[in-house]
C-alpha cells in the first residue's frame, strides 16, 4: 500500500482523470516520483467502477482502491445492504472478506464483525478504508477464513462465506464443490462455530443442485437488480429440517418487486391453465430463477398459458412482479401471419418455443427495438403462437 497515493495533490490528479482514456496515464511519465503510472491507473480505473456500484466509497475522500478485479468481484451496495437484513446478533465472521463491502453493511447490524482476507495487501487496504469510513466494530485479519475459525475458540452468531468461483485448474466455476473453500466439505466445522450460516453463490448455480449438496437449508434468497439475477443467498440453520422458503427480490424502478413461497408448496401446487385473455405477464428474472411457476399463478389468481411456457394471462389488469403487457393479437406461427412484420422492428421473447430469438429474427428479418412486443410460445392446446402485445409496465 503506497500511502503517498493519499496525498491531496495525488488525489486531485486521480479525480481529474476519471472518465479519461487510461492509456494516456499509463504511457506518460508519472508527475509524482514515488508513484508509478501503473499505480495511478489502478486507482483511477477502480474508483471509476465504484461510482454506481459503490457510491459510499466513491463519494468518500481518501479511499484507497485495490485493482479493478477486486471491485468487479465484490458485492454492490444494493446487494450487500440486503444481506445485512438477513442477519442479526452480536458477532459475525466474514470468512471471505474481499474489499469489505458486505462487512461494511454487516457492521450496521452486528456488534462485532470479523473480516478475514487471505490477501495481505488487500486486507491492509480494507483495514485503512474502514477507519476512513468510520467503522469501529470490525476486526480485520489477514488470513484464510477457515484457518481463522480453526484457531478460534469463540462461537459466532453468524458465519458469512462467499466461496471463490475461480479455480486454477478449471477457470471460472459455479458448483459449490468446485469453489474455494469447499463449503460442502467444511459444513461440519462451520456448524461447530455457529448455528447460522449465510452462503453467497453464483446466480448460475442450479437451485436443485445446491439443495442436494447443502444440508439444513432454511431459506434461499434470489436477488436481482434491474431484472438480472446477481446472487443466490443460502441461509442454513443448525439442525433445521423443515420446508425451504424461497424469497425473490428484484431491485428495479419505480418499485422493488418481491415474492416468496415454500418449495414444497410449489411442488404440490396446481396452476390454472388458460388461453390468452386481455393481459400477458412475464415474471421477473428472480422469480423465473427460483422456479415459482405454479405458485405465482395461484397467488395472483391468473392463468398459465402452458405447463412449460411460464407466461400468464388475465382479463383484468393486476399489479404483477415482472413485466405486464396488453394483448393486441394472437397469431399462428406461419409466414402468412408474420408477413406484416417482415423488415419491421419488434422486441422478441420466446418461451417453450422450438426456435430461438436469433433464428426468428433472421428468418423474418425482424429488427430489435420499437414499441411492439412479440411473444413466441406454446399454448395449452400445444399450438405454436405469436402474441402481439404492447407494454403496460416494467
Amino acid at each position: 500500500m503506497n500511502k503517498d497515493i493519499l496525498n491531496t495533490g495525488v488525489q486531485d490528479f486521480i479525480n481529474s482523470k476519471i472518465y479519461t482514456d487510461i492509456m494516456s496515464v499509463l504511457l506518460k511519465k508519472s508527475p509524482f516520483p514515488s508513484i508509478s503510472p501503473k499505480e495511478l491507473a489502478e486507482q483511477i480505473q477502480a474508483k471509476e467502477k465504484c461510482e454506481k456500484k459503490l457510491p459510499t466509497w466513491f463519494n468518500t475522500e481518501k479511499i484507497y482502491y485495490p485493482n479493478k478485479l477486486n471491485i468487479e468481484q465484490c458485492s454492490s451496495e444494493t446487494t450487500a445492504e440486503y444481506k445485512a437484513q438477513i442477519v442479526d446478533g452480536k458477532s459475525l465472521v466474514d470468512m471471505t472478506g474481499g474489499f469489505g463491502v458486505d462487512t461494511y453493511f454487516f457492521c450496521k447490524k452486528i456488534d462485532a464483525v470479523f473480516h478475514c482476507e487471505i490477501n495481505e495487501k488487500l486486507s491492509e487496504i480494507v483495514a485503512y478504508n474502514f477507519k476512513i469510513l468510520g467503522l469501529n466494530n470490525v476486526h480485520t485479519t489477514p488470513m484464510d477464513g477457515m484457518e481463522f475459525l480453526n484457531g478460534s475458540d469463540q462461537e459466532f452468531d453468524w458465519i458469512f462465506i462467499d466461496p471463490s468461483r475461480r479455480s486454477e485448474s478449471k477457470g471460472k466455476v459455479f458448483l459449490l464443490s468446485d469453489c474455494s473453500p469447499n463449503v460442502v466439505e467444511q459444513l461440519p466445522l462451520l456448524f461447530k462455530k455457529s448455528d447460522h450460516i449465510l452462503i453467497k453463490t453464483s446466480p448460475l448455480l442450479d437451485i436443485s443442485i445446491g439443495l442436494n449438496q447443502l444440508s439444513n437449508v432454511k431459506e434461499i434468497h434470489v436477488v436481482a437488480i434491474k431484472n438480472e439475477v446477481k446472487e443466490l443467498l443460502w441461509v442454513l440453520e443448525k439442525d433445521y429440517e423443515s420446508d425451504v422458503k424461497i424469497k425473490t427480490i428484484n431491485f428495479t424502478q419505480p418499485k422493488i418487486q418481491t415474492f416468496e413461497f415454500n418449495l414444497l408448496e410449489e411442488k404440490n401446487a396446481l396452476a390454472s391453465l388458460g388461453l390468452p385473455l386481455s393481459y400477458l405477464y412475464e415474471p421477473n428474472a428472480a422469480i423465473l430463477k427460483a422456479g415459482a411457476f405454479k405458485q405465482i399463478a395461484k397467488f395472483f389468481k391468473i392463468d398459465k398459458l402452458g405447463d412449460h411456457s411460464h407466461l400468464y394471462t388475465s382479463v383484468n389488469l393486476i399489479e404483477f412482479p415482472g413485466r405486464t403487457f396488453r394483448i393486441e393479437q394472437v397469431m399462428g406461427y406461419s409466414k402468412k401471419e408474420l408477413k406484416p412484420y417482415l423488415g419491421t422492428k419488434a422486441n422478441i421473447t420466446t418461451r417453450n418455443f422450438p426456435d430461438n430469438v436469433a433464428k426468428i429474427r433472421k428468418k423474418y428479418r425482424i429488427h430489435d427495438g420499437g414499441e411492439v412486443y412479440l411473444f413466441f410460445t406454446r399454448l395449452i392446446n400445444n399450438k405454436l403462437v405469436v402474441i402481439r402485445t404492447t407494454k403496460v409496465t416494467e
